[in-house]
């Protein structure tokens, strides 16, 4: 017989997953039975919170649902947060978890793992879809890749009830597949005569543009690209790319004195656009948005609105421009100098930190970066270009989950185990989280996780005496790093944050322990 659980993996093989991060316990035995012989890789983490971040960093990279295992209550309790930076980032995660047998939700009878309503308390953050019996099990995953594929990507949560898992299946209907929204033709008509009157355009790339062609569209436009935190890597190297924030006043100069704006995949979140707390979204008068979510489009005015895939509206556009040339790369090159020079003005530190960052991407090409939040990465975040599109991401935009890197970049680096991976994250943050280093060094991969050792929350007291508040609670004792590697079986060197020390210790492979010692 083949259970409910058998059936929900072979459900999510035919979907194309591949990789599936858990931790099993007594309410999801039945989950894991349909594991065995599927060729689904099961990863696990240290705590349920670990999966999701890497699901979330397994998503990032390959573009598809990561997916995690969790058990009742509270598995998927700690799962939240997790699911809470897949929302706030627009990242496909798929959140399978147990509950208790069907008669027993919402009495109140003191069952293990019992909340008084697990669906209701995940729908206040993401669709929940709940396995009522084996003849909804189709139906329910179909609705769950929907939601995470066929508009804004986001968290989706499957939850089977205990005395459903075990249940007799029923046969299979046809997967759903969900074919990419394209354009209004009309809409990219009027889109491609407005941007062809332009003298000044200006590109606002999201990360709802990694997929598109946005390098060919600048070509065509001659226009300088502003990429958010989730868009870097883009147009690396490019005369065109802007790497740096829309919240500097450099790049706000320079869409202010764009006479065409077109925003693609971007959803002008404050800690992109307004970090500062300065007065919001740059303006942008007569602009043109391309977003997959038409909630999205609402929110902010424009003149035009499409609702596209990203991809499919640049490739529209592509093929109704005519590449002209202009002062795009001068405006772009003006705008990230004079961006350099604001970052100088704010802090003395940052231009060494994006520095270090430099010598990280120079010294490995192609890596994969992922960040928590610390120093350097809020240095990164504000002017960075890296050299792989999708390879720098963080939580220190959005949500702002502190532990969320490790988990992530375990994730990235099954996603791609060809690319050399770098976590980067602050001993601060690394105490959120520390037990995910031991699956690396467990799966043997390609991760090296680089520790900005300030002994505390160097950021946040940096914020307390900006505001002249006395700062308290900033400084936990930082792990003895060289002990902790060991008891992780990861190899451990320390050293200065200087470039060259970086180049010679970061070449050789990981998994590893760097800890860059600043005090």
């Amino acid at each position: 017989m083949k259970t409910v659980g058998q059936a929900l993996t072979e459900g999510l093989v035919a979907r194309g997953v591949k990789v599936v991060f858990g931790i099993p316990g007594v309410h999801t035995i039945e989950l894991y039975r349909g594991l065995s012989g599927s060729g689904i890789r099961h990863i696990t983490p240290r705590h349920e919170q670990g999966a999701g971040f890497m699901a979330d960093g397994y998503a990032r990279v390959s573009g598809k649902p990561g997916v995690a295992f969790v058990i009742t209550g509270p598995g998927l309790t700690n799962a939240l947060t997790a699911m809470a930076q897949a929302k706030a980032d627009s990242v496909p995660m798929l959140v399978i978890s147990g509950v208790n047998r069907r008669a027993s939700l919402g009495q109140g009878l003191g069952m293990l793992h019992e909340l008084p309503d697990q669906a209701a308390m995940v729908r206040a953050l993401c669709p929940s879809f709940q396995v009522t019996g084996p003849e909804v099990l189709d139906r329910c995953l179909n609705l769950a890749f929907a939601a995470m594929l066929g508009g804004r990507p986001g968290p989706v949560h499957i939850e089977v009830p205990t005395d459903v898992m075990g249940m007799e299946a029923v046969e299979s209907s046809a997967v759903l597949r969900i074919p990419p929204a394209l354009p209004d033709t009309e809409l990219l008509d009027r889109a491609a005569a407005m941007l062809a009157r332009a003298a000044r355009p200006v590109i606002l790339a999201g990360g709802g543009a990694r997929a598109a062609n946005i390098r060919a569209l600048a070509e065509a436009l001659d226009a300088p690209v502003v990429q958010t935190v989730n868009a870097r890597g883009l147009m690396a190297g490019h005369p065109l790319g802007v790497a740096a924030s829309p919240s500097l006043d450099a790049v706000r100069a320079l869409i202010a004195a764009s006479d065409q704006v077109l925003a693609i995949g971007t959803e002008f979140g404050p800690t992109d656009y307004d970090m500062y707390l300065r007065g919001g979204v740059p303006h942008c008068p007569g602009m043109i948005r391309v977003d997959i979510c038409a909630q999205q489009l609402a929110r902010h005015p424009c003149t035009l609105a499409i609702r596209a895939d990203a991809a499919a509206a640049c490739d529209g556009l592509l093929a109704r421009l005519a590449p002209r040339s202009g002062d795009g790369a001068d405006r772009a090159a003006a705008t990230m100098a004079a961006a350099a020079q604001e970052i100088a003005g704010l802090s003395q530190d940052m231009p060494d930190q994006i520095a270090f960052l430099a010598a990280l991407r120079d010294a490995v090409p192609g890596a994969i970066v992922v960040g928590d939040s610390t120093q350097p990465v809020y240095a990164g975040n504000l002017l960075y270009d890296h050299d792989r599109a999708g390879g720098w991401f963080n939580a220190a935009t959005g949500y702002g989950a502190l532990g969320f890197a490790p988990g992530a970049a375990i994730g990235a680096a099954l996603a791609a185990p060809r690319a050399r991976v770098f976590c980067l994250i602050g001993d601060g943050g690394l105490q959120f989280s520390p037990a995910e280093l031991r699956v690396a060094a467990e799966e043997r991969l390609e991760v090296t996780f680089l520790v900005w050792n300030n002994a505390g929350y160097g950021e946040i007291a940096a914020a307390m005496r900006d505001a002249n508040t006395e700062v308290i609670g900033c400084t936990p004792t930082p792990l003895g790093l060289e002990a902790f590697a060991a008891a992780c079986s990861l190899p451990y060197a320390c050293i200065a944050p200087d470039p060259e020390a970086l180049r010679d210790t970061i070449t050789k492979p990981g998994p590893r322990l760097v800890e860059i010692r600043l005090v």
